[in-house]
């Protein structure tokens, strides 16, 4: 079945169309609220327009089947992204992007598990989300369930310890149906992350920890979709290492730390959306 797929180039440039759409609604929703953050959003779409329309097992019809593939943004202020990608997969009307960031909306800056269908956790505060999801991954293998957990984390995230307190524990038990995935585009709001605080040998630190690692190209779906489907396989938690650009898609915005979480204006926004492909 995995080979199949590998074999299907077609499906490929259908996710890329996806991921350009999300990339303008992300955009759209930023210029319209004046405010969010761009480069960590448009840096995660091609691995969420992966996992919601390729890989993983959901419903937009039953959003709470126990046995669905849960989701975990770890690095909330990339919300732009998820949402636009939860729109598009039906989660909600795409109409809703439009009131990103105002007052009474369910789209804040960061995700809201209680206000927005689809979101399986409230995130923002940065070095959470793995330890949330070791424990949704834990509970699944004790009842029985064949359900996976993916859990996106940024780069700079992995400076908080408890990110490493989370990778051993799963290591510990085996879970062989977590997936660490990590954003690494290199930057964070202080600058580049190897400055701020090192992380390499980063693929040797979840080694270490227990858990196999892939590095692939997170830009590029034929790498991929093949590594988040070989979650499983392994005898232990799965760490991919996606090597990404920060502000992907748009020129003035890419490895660009400014663009971290500033808006575009609005004749920058115009000269985006012309970049991806759309107005």
């Amino acid at each position: 079945m995995l080979l199949a797929k590998l074999n299907a180039p077609g499906e490929y440039r259908e996710l890329e169309r996806k991921a350009q759409l999300i990339r303008q609604h992300v955009i759209r929703m930023l210029m319209h609220a004046g405010s969010g953050h761009p480069g960590g959003s448009l840096s995660a779409v091609d691995i969420l327009t992966a996992l919601y329309f390729r890989v993983m097992r959901i419903d937009p019809e039953n959003p709470q089947d126990p046995d669905r593939d849960r989701f975990i943004l770890s690095k909330g202020h990339a919300a732009p992204a998820l949402y636009a990608v939860l729109a598009e997969r039906g989660f909600f009307p795409v109409s809703w992007l439009e009131s990103l960031r105002r007052l009474g909306s369910p789209l804040q800056g960061h995700p809201d598990m209680r206000k927005v269908p689809g979101v399986e956790m409230s995130t923002g505060s940065l070095g959470q989300g793995l330890s949330v999801g070791v424990g949704m991954a834990l509970a699944a293998k004790l009842r029985g369930s064949g359900c996976r957990v993916f859990v996106l984390l940024g780069d700079g995230e992995c400076q908080e310890g408890q990110v490493w307190e989370a990778a051993m524990a799963a290591g510990h038990y085996r879970l062989n149906n977590l997936v660490a995935i990590v954003d690494r585009n290199r930057l964070q709001i202080d600058g580049e992350t190897e400055k701020v605080m090192a992380l390499e040998p980063l693929a040797a630190k979840w080694r270490a920890f227990n858990w196999s690692v892939i590095e692939i190209d997170g830009h590029n779906f034929e790498e991929i979709v093949p590594a988040l489907e070989r979650v499983g396989y392994a005898q232990k938690p799965t760490a991919i290492i996606a090597h990404t650009v920060k502000g992907k898609g748009v020129s003035f915005m890419e490895n660009q730390v400014d663009w971290h979480g500033v808006a575009p204006k609005p004749e920058q926004g115009i000269q985006a959306l012309k970049e991806l492909g759309g107005r």
